[in-house]
């Protein structure tokens, strides 16, 4: 392939990060649009993980875990300086990203699924997630963005997720108390970046042509 290979879906959190930092480094990819539901082989054959995104670059190297796909991208031009050469800062974006995938996204699927969790209702759940809230609407009480005045790797890692949350009852989060988080998710989703890396795309067949993204 004259480009690297993304294999994504349109609404996975984990490959519009992805997609984030691929957009905003000018990198080029094939973009191959999956059905989870029904994987084709090609993603089988490359990836034992099978789940998006997953990223074949030039040398047939193989890059499946978002965040190992965002270092990539960002390692090969970084224009908006997502990445801060600051020790500190990489610490805490790391501990803020760990929170969200480990912790805050474990309540989040609960919240958002929470028929399949019926021990309790999905109130609860939803408390439990605000607690990952809370501290991102602390950090945006004293800034626009999670580590100062512009975006960096942390917001962008941490954003799909927080909209997939707001949205399983978008009155409520419209309503509650958090208005920087507010604040910060609006302006970010409706950013030109954002928008550019939401378009719709066919499903990915083995004989079609290659889509640029």
């Amino acid at each position: 392939m004259p480009y690297p290979v993304l294999y994504s879906f349109r609404r996975c959190p984990y490959a519009m990060r992805a997609r984030l930092a691929l957009r905003v480094s000018g990198i080029k990819v094939a973009l191959r649009e999956v059905v989870l539901a029904d994987k084709p082989q090609a993603l089988l054959d490359c990836s034992a993980k099978a789940t998006v995104p997953v990223l074949v670059v030039d040398d047939g190297r193989v890059i499946d875990e978002s965040l190992d796909i965002m270092h990539w991208a960002l390692r090969q031009n970084d224009p908006q300086h997502w990445l801060s050469p600051d020790a500190a800062a990489q610490a805490e974006t790391q501990r803020l990203v760990d929170e969200n995938d480990q912790v805050f996204k474990v309540h989040l699927d609960h919240y958002k699924y929470a028929d399949r969790y019926p021990d309790k209702p999905g109130e609860f759940y939803r408390a439990e997630g605000e607690r990952f809230l809370m501290e991102l609407e602390s950090k945006l009480s004293d800034s626009p963005y999670l580590l100062g005045g512009q975006p960096t790797l942390a917001d962008m890692a941490i954003l799909p997720f927080i909209r997939q949350f707001a949205h399983v009852d978008f009155d409520w989060f419209q309503q509650s108390r958090y208005v920087h988080l507010q604040a910060w998710l609006s302006g970010l989703l409706q950013a030109p970046l954002f928008t550019g890396v939401m378009g719709k795309y066919s499903r990915w067949r083995e004989d079609d042509e290659i889509v640029l993204f």
